[in-house]
């Protein structure tokens, strides 16, 4: 085990590292950057599929002055692993496949990719991303590079507030008429398989559309051991390119996936 002395050391170097050396293509100079964050908060309003039987609960085990004199504050935390701003494991949808716990920690760290459908999902609300769109983003700013995080941005994020508008439905225990935008089957191949992406997000609750009954573009992700990010937040605020993601989710030994805290540093 190593000393802390070490240890201290070693993150010294990684952090100065990040900092000033090139990295994807691009120098991270937090000096110059912002720090947005992807990330909704959890809370008792926090949106679950609409069959989870539970969603976030948070119990107070301690709150206020011990019997020592000073203040001590601590809780406990319950939840779905499929919920609010998590991670999709490819477990979740491939037998045998990695687990949450066991997804190499370098794939949560790249180069963000942001394609912009906010304007034909808000015409189509059950919008799918196609192979055309990224041909057309591709056309504009480069290929997608291998191991990139790809973020589909549908302007969803901005009705999480209200839940039947988020999902398109608020039926209690039903997922059969939910409606909102996420990526079509031949897109998501295009990306995980071809284009080798590492990970996938969305700013609505499935990286399948709210209609699919088949969860075929969750099945080709974790088919490709590329893992999806859901329920993210302002994607606006993020430029097509250029942009570095951190997607750290909760390391469950043995999980389909669980909840993250996800920023994206961007250059000001």
């Amino acid at each position: 085990m190593a000393h802390p002395p070490i240890r201290g050391l070693v993150l010294a170097v990684f952090l100065s590292y990040l900092i000033a050396a090139p990295a994807f293509g691009q120098s991270l100079d937090l000096s110059k950057s912002t720090i947005v964050d992807l990330t909704h908060p959890f809370d008792a309003k926090t949106i679950y599929w609409p069959t989870s039987p539970s969603g976030f609960e948070l119990k107070s085990l301690h709150n206020g002055l011990t019997e020592r004199g000073y203040f001590y504050a601590a809780n406990s935390f319950c939840s779905p692993e499929h919920g609010g701003t998590h991670l999709d494991a490819p477990l979740h949808f491939a037998r045998g496949h990695w687990t949450s716990a066991e997804i190499p920690v370098d794939r949560f760290v790249g180069p963000a990719f942001v394609i912009d459908v906010s304007a034909k999902a808000a015409a189509d609300p059950d919008y799918t991303l196609t192979p055309e769109d990224i041909a057309e983003w591709e056309a504009a700013h480069g290929r997608i590079p291998p191991s990139a995080i790809v973020l589909l941005r549908t302007g969803w994020s901005a009705r999480w507030s209200d839940r039947k508008s988020y999902l398109g439905d608020d039926t209690p225990g039903d997922a059969t008429h939910l409606h909102f935008p996420g990526y079509g089957a031949q897109a998501a191949a295009l990306l995980v398989v071809d284009r080798r992406a590492k990970l996938i997000g969305i700013d609505t609750a499935s990286v399948d559309n709210g209609p699919s009954q088949d969860f075929l573009v969750h099945r080709i992700v974790a088919g490709a051991d590329a893992a999806g990010l859901e329920n993210l937040d302002n994607l606006d605020k993020l430029p097509a390119t250029g942009a570095v993601v951190f997607a750290l989710p909760m390391k469950i030994s043995g999980g389909t996936g669980g909840p993250a805290r996800i920023v994206a540093v961007v250059a000001r």
